[in-house]
């Protein structure tokens, strides 16, 4: 009975301390102390706001995409006096063009987004474990995977408010050098390019919380992923080029052999994450391109040279949209069993 009472009591004390807390929906309950997943992701994003590391790379990635712009309105200038009609998406061209050696944005993101995404993650968890954090963080009343999931979307956060202000500078300074304001479809394509590229660089980010997952030192880590970068920027295009020789059909193919040959080299080059960056941007950004396989002069006869519609330009592209977002799925998935099984010890 005794028992009974003060558990009575307990709960009495409960409820009326529970009546004088304000309820916010960033709360774990009612009760006045903040969810520690918003929590560890206020504090990563702190962390990267003041690192010099993102500075580094945010600067860079700014001149480049600085000097494409330039190079886009160039452009832009040659483009207004060639063109016959006037519905033209004259906006877009500050994303695609190049000149003057420069190469385009869409270039620079391809190249720059990797190194972004390998820098923010190569030392998200070996860092925290050599510094013997991390095994005083677990011991705390926190969820292995709050811990993972906040490393991921406070740096997914930092680059998405990134790209988000490079893409809104290109359009205000467009906007003011041209004096031409960007049609609804022009602007809905700029949104799914930025998006598409926060994708793109998520990738890459996932890769590299998975090999500092893995393994202990961050320089391991650092160079497993730059690695994988270059064997598939470089290499692998290189290994795709030996195999297209071995496999060309002879003088006396007849047009089916030639375009399979073509379709089977391109589905090759299709499973680099960069190639899919690249069709995927290329054609929302480019409405006049119409296929991305090659095709026969009778498939092209009595076609209509018209730009696309932004619906057909997502349909023609959605394979390589959804195969960008399932290799981003995958990596993330990879590196949060891992960190699930880990073994966790203090220094």
């Amino acid at each position: 009975m005794k028992i009974i009472r003060q558990a009575k009591q307990t709960l009495s004390e409960l409820v009326r301390d529970k009546r004088t807390l304000k309820w916010s929906p960033l709360r774990t309950s009612q009760w006045n102390t903040h969810h520690p997943f918003w929590v560890i992701v206020h504090k990563e994003i702190s962390d990267h706001v003041r690192s010099w590391r993102l500075t580094i790379l945010a600067a860079i990635i700014i001149i480049a995409c600085a000097g494409s712009l330039i190079a886009g309105l160039m452009n832009f200038r040659e483009a207004v006096k060639s063109a016959d009609s006037d519905d033209a998406f004259f906006f877009l061209n500050l994303f695609t063009a190049s000149g003057s050696g420069l190469p385009s944005f869409v270039v620079f993101v391809s190249f720059l987004g990797p190194l972004l995404g390998i820098g923010l993650g190569f030392d998200a968890i070996n860092s925290e474990q050599n510094r013997g954090t991390l095994g005083r963080i677990m011991a705390q009343p926190i969820y292995r995977d709050h811990w993972i999931n906040a490393k991921f979307t406070a740096a997914l956060l930092v680059v998405s408010i990134l790209f988000f202000a490079l893409g809104f500078l290109v359009l205000g300074l467009g906007l003011i050098k041209i004096g031409i304001a960007p049609t609804v479809e022009e602007f809905l394509r700029i949104m799914l390019f930025i998006l598409v590229s926060i994708f793109y660089v998520a990738f890459w980010l996932n890769l590299s919380i998975f090999f500092s997952v893995r393994f202990r030192q961050a320089a391991t880590s650092a160079l497993s992923c730059i690695a994988v970068w270059l064997f598939l920027t470089v290499f692998y295009g290189i290994i795709v080029n030996m195999i297209a020789k071995v496999a060309a059909p002879s003088e006396m193919a007849t047009p089916q052999e030639i375009i399979r040959y073509q379709e089977f080299v391109i589905n090759l080059l299709r499973i680099l994450p960069s190639q899919l960056y690249s069709d995927a941007t290329t054609t929302l950004l480019t409405p006049s391109i119409r296929s991305l396989s090659p095709l026969t002069s009778e498939q092209i006869y009595g076609t209509i040279p018209s730009p696309l519609p932004l619906g057909q330009s997502v349909m023609l592209v959605w394979g390589q949209l959804t195969g960008l977002i399932s290799a981003t799925v995958i990596c993330f998935a990879m590196a949060y069993l891992s960190f699930m099984k880990k073994e966790i010890r203090s220094r």
